[in-house]
């Protein structure tokens, strides 16, 4: 089947059709939603400053939330604290045996996980909503407007829901997406959000190249650079190892089954783009409270976490390996995989079903996932020297291009599944009617 032909087959799909148009209408919903205003807030005022400062973390902060920080609108927190939620209550398993017992109890157990991560993530709504709203009633514009015309407790106490009630939407909203579209919602609402400001990034850099601050050979350059980036990007995101399995022949009843071969595919990168979303995460937390508040430590610790500065590319980059190996841990269990190819008959070439066996695989995955996370990190970290160093707009960072990458590989591989489920039904149907 030809791409042609693939994309006309969407339109007999009914149940891809209806998870296509909720997707489309949760993404349209969250783009109304960023331009919604945060009360009390002079936001030509805010915008002025936000200008001023949006080279810094601040424009940094403003992709992942698509561009509600700039408008400083309800998402302006978008749902990072619910990705920074998610990864404390991970970290959480290790330390407490009963919430690692919930993972194990399938969706039962999942439900009880997620209904604390939601407590947990409007505790951090209220301290980051919290901290915002007391810097921002001590920040003025470049041109002297105050932006907070009424400061006071109701200010605060309106600013901290209001940003608290926003996450709380995005985060509701793309588990909607999840369970009624294509993909995972949170995944795409940030995809979203990055996509929609490449356009004008575009727009900005072309117009650097009309004003003489970059010359054609330069933009030709970069975009051969980002190109190279792309298809090297795309290339690890689909690179596996295989390990060959052989089935034993055994019979049941009169049938003997087994005897095939097969392989257990296993990726290089398999914790996707979940490791640069934990470590941005991770580091934004405690550098956008400190970006608020008007003291010198806390505007040296906000300064010390820029993007630009090489203190924050090396812990970025510690942090994607460290997530690269925790979250490969939480979605493959050696054991597990073991214990299944053993009850099945499935034994790997020249390795001993069982223990041997177990052993082996965990030594496979430390290999590839140290590979992808050296590749992980080097996408994340190499840009953003180009970010700073040529003036190029945040939207060609490392850490956008690879969610960009992954979620679009994502996507593009759940609506291959419903094509090819379709194809399996309609088999099936034409092998009945045969039979018949």
């Amino acid at each position: 089947m030809n791409q042609r032909e693939r994309l006309l087959s969407l339109a007999n799909i009914p149940e891809l059709k209806r998870r296509l148009f909720y997707l489309f209408l949760g993404l349209a919903i969250y783009r109304f939603s960023i331009h919604i205003p945060t009360p009390g807030i002079n936001s030509e005022a805010f915008l002025e400053f936000f200008q001023k400062m949006g080279g810094t973390l601040l424009g940094f902060l403003d992709i992942f939330s698509g561009g509600a920080l700039s408008r400083f609108s309800v998402c302006a927190l978008g749902v990072m604290p619910y990705i920074s939620a998610s990864i404390i209550m991970q970290l959480m398993t290790v330390v407490f045996p009963t919430l690692k017992e919930y993972y194990k109890e399938g969706p039962e157990g999942r439900r009880k996980i997620a209904y604390y991560t939601r407590y947990l993530t409007v505790l951090i709504c209220l301290i980051q909503g919290f901290g915002i709203s007391i810097g921002l009633e001590k920040m003025v514009s470049p041109s002297g407007v105050p932006i907070v015309a009424d400061p006071g407790w109701s200010f605060r106490i309106m600013t901290t829901l209001s940003l608290t009630a926003g996450t709380l939407f995005l985060v509701w909203l793309g588990e909607q997406m999840t369970e009624h579209g294509i993909g995972n919602g949170i995944s795409l609402i940030i995809f979203s959000g990055i996509v929609a400001g490449i356009f004008p990034a575009i727009s900005r850099t072309l117009k650097f190249v009309g004003t003489g601050e970059f010359s054609l050979f330069s933009l030709l350059l970069i975009l051969l650079l980002l190109f190279g980036i792309l298809a090297f990007t795309c290339f690890m995101e689909l690179s596996q190892r295989r390990i060959p399995i052989y089935y034993a022949k055994r019979q049941i009843g009169r049938q003997v089954v087994g005897g095939q071969t097969s392989y257990l595919p296993l990726k290089i990168n398999s914790a996707g783009v979940i490791p640069p979303i934990f470590a941005s995460s991770v580091l934004m937390f405690p550098a956008t409270v400190a970006s608020f508040i008007p003291l010198t430590f806390f505007q040296n610790f906000s300064q010390w976490l820029n993007p630009s500065g090489v203190l924050y590319n090396l812990i970025f980059a510690g942090l994607i390996i460290f997530f690269c190996y925790f979250y490969t841990a939480v979605i493959f269990n050696p054991k597990e995989v073991a214990e299944n190819l053993k009850k099945w008959g499935g034994f790997i070439p020249g390795i001993r079903p069982g223990r041997s066996t177990e052993e082996f695989l965990e030594k496979v995955m430390v290999r590839i996932t140290f590979i992808g996370a050296l590749y992980i990190a080097f996408i994340c970290v190499l840009p953003n020297f180009l970010v700073y160093n040529l003036n190029l707009p945040f939207y060609f960072g490392g850490t956008s291009l690879l969610i960009v990458v992954g979620v679009a590989l994502d996507l593009v591989g759940h609506i291959e599944a419903h094509l090819l489920t379709r194809q399996y039904e309609t088999f099936i149907k034409h092998t009945k009617l045969k039979v018949r």
